[in-house]
């Protein structure tokens, strides 16, 4: 017997109410387990920004787990300030997370510069991971209640934070342990700040993927200034770290000092000073060495060849110092706060001495900006180079120089100018294109490098 159409038409009817009445019980019944385990049902209170901005950042120990979640949670929760990206891998395959700060966090700021803090290169020495994921923390904070200082600091600069260079090794140090090596090696057993090429000699050590990462990175940003972050000692260390007197210096550490020596003994003053002990130079332990001011040249405190703080000097032209952050490596974590209270100052005010000096652009005289220009400070044999945008930045004290640039198919030029204290120095050079001998015409530029 055939089934009529009113009846055809009321079973299809009787299917949708009873899938309606499956999809409405199936989503009150989510609802009703969500809200008796105690889960926010509500998205924007799941959100990052909400449980960002309702827990402070606790003065504990995060692995990379722990601190890749509050990374991705924070720079979510202040997308307008902060940008989270990897340079890369480390041996086992963590990510080297970079975190930036500023008003212009995901693209690059025309003539204003790149500061980077490095942290935990060493993975037993713990402590400036930590103070960096709170120096980013106090960053936003401080801007966001409308600081003058720090509001200025993000908007003039872009501020590059890794707070660890080392996960791998961080992962299998011991909290506690003031002495030791456990950990400060990576994966492969290679010391990172015995890892990059040297000035002096030449580094035979098999390159890792941690520096080689890091290379890249100051390759394609023109960093100014920056810190390498470590612990073992309280004390500023600048270049050079390393010296050509091999032979003596196996039984005696003697300074090896950079063309800017005066700048690199006032960017370490400045932290040191701002720091609440360290100008002191008190040695960590009774009768071990002790440092004036709380700072001391690389090699003349003890000589290593590899190190990072003359890489970025000598082959990028930026400034780097090696900052010793506690005398105990990995401390307990409740001695955390302490040290956060003692170097905030010193980590917040280092950051501006990137403006110190002379900055300004190369260019041709249709206004097109001269790429990979070399440039020197006459009298200071260490060079650096404009960006991609024909940007450069030099960090002076007050005085009067001569600029000298250079670049292929254009004619040299001098310019004298004088820095004078708290005041950058604003140059714009214009170099004229050389006429080729054979035709009288003028020579094709050809850049020295492109980023």
């Amino acid at each position: 017997m055939g089934v009529s159409r009113r009846n055809c038409s009321r079973m299809k009817l009787g299917k949708w109410y009873t899938a309606g009445f499956t999809i409405i019980f199936i989503f009150i019944y989510s609802y009703l387990i969500q809200y008796v385990r105690g889960q926010d049902v509500n998205y924007q209170d799941t959100s990052a920004q909400s449980r960002i901005l309702n827990k402070p950042l606790d003065f504990g120990y995060h692995h990379y787990d722990e601190m890749t979640a509050w990374l991705r949670d924070f720079s979510g929760a202040h997308h307008d300030l902060v940008a989270l990206y990897s340079i890369g891998k480390s041996v086992q395959g963590r990510e080297l997370w970079v975190i930036v700060v500023s008003t212009s966090p995901f693209d690059d700021m025309v003539g204003k510069p790149n500061v980077k803090y490095v942290a935990n290169m060493h993975g037993n020495e713990a402590v400036s991971r930590e103070l960096m994921l709170h120096l980013v923390e106090e960053l936003v904070n401080r801007y966001e209640q409308g600081d003058e200082y720090t509001r200025w600091l993000l908007s003039n600069t872009r501020i590059h934070i890794m707070p660890s260079m080392n996960p791998d090794g961080f992962e299998v140090a011991l909290e506690g342990y003031c002495q030791g090596g456990r950990g400060r090696y990576n994966a492969r057993g290679f010391d990172l700040n015995r890892n990059f090429p040297d000035y002096f000699k030449q580094n035979t050590k098999t390159p890792q993927p941690e520096t080689e990462a890091v290379k890249r990175w100051i390759h394609q940003i023109p960093f100014v200034l920056s810190a390498n972050l470590h612990g073992g000692a309280l004390v500023a260390s600048y270049p050079f770290d390393n010296t050509h007197n091999s032979i003596l210096s196996s039984f005696v550490s003697t300074p090896s000092l950079t063309p800017d020596d005066d700048v690199f003994k006032y960017l370490a003053e400045s932290y040191s000073f701002n720091h609440k002990t360290m100008y002191k130079g008190s040695p960590c332990k009774d009768g071990s060495q002790g440092f004036v001011n709380g700072t001391t040249n690389g090699a003349a405190w003890y000589p290593l060849t590899g190190g990072m703080q003359d890489y970025n000097y000598v082959f990028h032209g930026c400034m780097e110092l090696t900052i010793e952050m506690s005398c105990c490596k990995y401390p307990k974590a409740h001695e955390l706060s302490r040290y956060w209270d003692e170097h905030k100052a010193s980590l917040l005010s280092f950051m501006n001495e990137a403006h110190r000096g002379v900055h300004g652009f190369v260019s041709d005289t249709n206004n097109n900006a001269i790429v990979g220009a070399s440039l020197k400070i006459r009298g200071r044999n260490v060079g650096f180079r404009t960006t991609k945008n024909g940007e450069f930045w030099r960090i002076l004290l007050p005085g009067y120089y001569t600029l000298e640039v250079y670049a292929d198919s254009f004619s040299p030029q001098e310019v004298q100018f004088s820095v004078v204290e708290d005041i950058p120095t604003n140059i714009n050079v214009t170099l004229l294109r050389e006429e080729s001998p054979a035709t009288g015409r003028t020579k094709e530029p050809r850049l020295l490098f492109s980023d």
